[in-house]
């Protein structure tokens, strides 16, 4: 469905993908109440949400009693009527994962996470997407299947393995390049933005509180073809 010239699966993914944080809403394990908290959350390469939560927290109890689970993403902060803000509450069930990937996305987001990460009570979270309801301002609203949300992994195998190197040579290279993608192409104020994961659809930048998402010109599934896009992507920044 389009949705004021966007479709709503795509805008729903940009905001997922741009976010730092997330409302979680999980099921009291004792009396089935609903139970609402804030929890920082990083994305697989696929689409999926992850957050990194201590089993002595009351959210991580009620999922380990019943993993029904979602969780509100919303860009309405600084509106001054915040309902007419893009927000997208993704529904499904938590499972915990052991999978280094999701560690690794979850840290390159979140690096002061890095300090009490390696706790025996912390276990990074994936919530398995079922579906999800996504809202940009009045009138604005669509219903969306797991399948919407999700960026298509099947021919990207070389590019989710290089992911890591990838991030690390923009940084530690190519730091301009980033900072030149955050303020000429997406109009971000200038600071030391960070280059913290890619997929086939495109990359994200982290600034302090802040994350960007910025497509890429084509569907890249190789890291050849990622560092065309991105080297595209500098040449228009500089021109």
């Amino acid at each position: 469905m389009q949705t004021g010239g966007k479709s709503s699966d795509s805008w729903s993914r940009a905001v997922m993908r741009r976010a730092l944080k997330a409302s979680l809403a999980t099921l009291n394990r004792e009396t089935g109440d609903p139970y609402a908290s804030l929890v920082t959350v990083a994305m697989q390469p696929g689409g999926a949400p992850l957050t990194l939560i201590s089993s002595l927290a009351e959210h991580t109890k009620n999922i380990l009693g019943n993993p029904r689970a979602s969780l509100l993403f919303d860009e309405t902060g600084g509106l001054g009527d915040p309902l007419e803000g893009a927000r997208v509450s993704v529904r499904g069930q938590m499972e915990k994962t052991d999978d280094p990937l999701a560690r690794a996305r979850f840290l390159s987001r979140h690096p002061a996470a890095a300090g009490y990460a390696g706790f025996s009570d912390f276990a990074v979270y994936e919530l398995k997407v079922e579906g999800a309801h996504f809202v940009g301002g009045f009138g604005r609203i669509s219903d969306l299947s797991a399948e919407d949300l999700a960026t298509d992994l099947s021919d990207a195998a070389s590019l989710i393995e290089a992911e890591a190197e990838i991030v690390e040579h923009m940084n530690a290279d190519h730091a301009d390049a980033v900072a030149l993608y955050a303020t000429k192409l997406l109009g971000a104020p200038a600071g030391d933005w960070r280059f913290v994961s890619c997929d086939p659809e495109g990359c994200d930048l982290v600034l302090a509180e802040t994350g960007l998402r910025l497509d890429f010109p084509r569907r890249v599934t190789s890291p050849q073809a990622v560092r065309s896009a991105l080297a595209e992507l500098s040449r228009r920044a500089r021109g």
